[in-house]
């Protein structure tokens, strides 16, 4: 009888086994706050306040498409933030992290309800979307919509998440960094631009940067998980080497913004933080410096993509 229960426990179709579910509790406000992974939230601000300087810099800057932009964006992150809570939760995969207990895996709320709240921010993305479209016309962003919510569910949802398959970077630096940043640009100028096609790349590379940082805390647990992260492949060393150059390229880049516009050389000023995000990253040897390391990317990411927009919007201030 003891035998077929060992037996019966090693056979699982998911990847890291059964999880075994902690009993459930109520979750508190704190708990859903934290879900949303508010340090994550600054990805999305960021392509918004770029696409929107680079309508700005043409004077084609319209506040309410703005606005709704920043909704979708805001509620996509969110909406992506709780469905990987649930998939990675129900899936086994969280018990063997070492960051902050999830919602889902730490047994702390009924994974029915955060499926059901990540289905419902993506309901406020796509209302703001919607709203987007009616008001430019450009029926055929339904499509790339779309697109959206079906990449960020299927990140770690679905029989074969992409997410386990080291092409999380990928999905952030295209959707996170090309369409959020693009999209905000075209809804407004009604093209897009060199400067935003620049800035769509730095913000992606940024995002791609926080994404390897946290995957990087969760290597060897990810390892027993069986969720295959780039970080995962390219094992401890090299992706420190390559989270390195995701923060740094953007330093490179501005070159461009630094030749061409007045004050561009004044978005250096944001090494500030990446600087010691980038040495904690490189050199952190425990979850809690992993952690600081992500919340410095983040907010680096944000503070350089603020005095950027900030350069931008300058030139139309200034006399010609």
């Amino acid at each position: 009888m003891a035998n077929s229960r060992t037996k019966s426990t090693k056979k699982s179709g998911r990847p890291g086994g059964r999880p075994g579910r902690a009993p459930v509790r109520k979750a508190s406000a704190a708990d859903w706050i934290s879900g949303a992974r508010p340090r994550t939230l600054t990805l999305a601000v960021a392509p918004v306040a770029l696409g929107s300087a680079a309508a700005a810099e043409q004077n084609s800057f319209d506040w309410p498409l703005a606005v709704l932009c920043l909704v979708v964006a805001l509620f996509l992150q969110i909406g992506v933030n709780y469905a990987n809570d649930y998939s990675d939760g129900i899936r086994g995969t969280d018990k063997y992290r070492l960051g902050p207990a999830r919602l889902t895996g730490g047994g702390v709320a009924d994974p029915r309800i955060v499926r059901n709240v990540a289905f419902a921010s993506f309901a406020v993305a796509a209302v703001a979307g919607i709203a987007v479209i009616v008001i430019t016309q450009f029926w055929w962003m339904a499509l790339v919509g779309a697109a959206c919510v079906v990449a960020a569910w299927f990140y770690t949802g679905g029989r074969r998440p992409y997410g386990y398959n080291a092409m999380g970077e990928i999905f952030v630096f295209v959707f996170f960094g090309l369409v959020a940043t693009l999209g905000t640009e075209f809804v407004q100028l009604h093209r897009v631009t060199s400067p935003g096609w620049v800035m769509a790349v730095m913000i992606g590379l940024f995002s791609c940067a926080v994404l390897m940082i946290n995957n990087i805390r969760d290597i060897d647990q990810d390892r027993l998980a069986g969720k295959r992260t780039l970080a995962v492949v390219l094992g401890h060393r090299t992706s420190r080497v390559v989270y390195a150059l995701f923060l740094l390229l953007p330093y490179v880049l501005l070159v461009y913004f630094t030749v061409l516009y007045f004050g561009g050389a004044y978005v250096y000023f944001s090494l500030i933080l990446t600087l010691p995000a980038l040495i904690i990253g490189v050199t952190a040897k425990t979850p809690p410096e992993m952690i600081l390391a992500l919340k410095l990317s983040s907010f680096s990411a944000l503070l350089f993509s603020l005095g950027l927009s900030a350069v931008l919007f300058l030139q139309v201030l200034l006399p010609s």
